[in-house]
């Protein structure tokens, strides 16, 4: 059962946190217990898990991303691209 999320974003790098949407997403289809997988299907987008207790994190997770994934750099492939793709990569480490 294939639950699709329509996710607007505002700027290049940002976190929005989609936990209500997947909870409606779920509470939608009536299954009571099981799994449920969120898959992003694009390279300039990730998914990742945070408490959300402190709101200042997305904002430092984003201050180091900007840290190792300069937007400006000498980029031979891709050079509008390439800091999209490579931010959600960094975050899998």
């Amino acid at each position: 059962m294939i639950q699709t999320i329509q996710v607007k974003t505002s700027s290049k790098t940002e976190f929005i946190d989609v936990t209500r949407s997947v909870h409606e997403a779920v509470r939608k289809t009536g299954v009571k217990d099981g799994l449920c997988f969120v898959f992003v299907p694009h390279t300039t987008a990730a998914i990742t898990i945070n408490e959300n207790a402190d709101p200042t994190v997305p904002q430092d997770i984003l201050m180091q991303l900007n840290k190792i994934v300069p937007f400006q750099d000498r980029y031979q492939h891709g050079k509008a691209i390439l800091p999209l793709t490579s931010r959600p990569a960094s975050l899998d480490l």
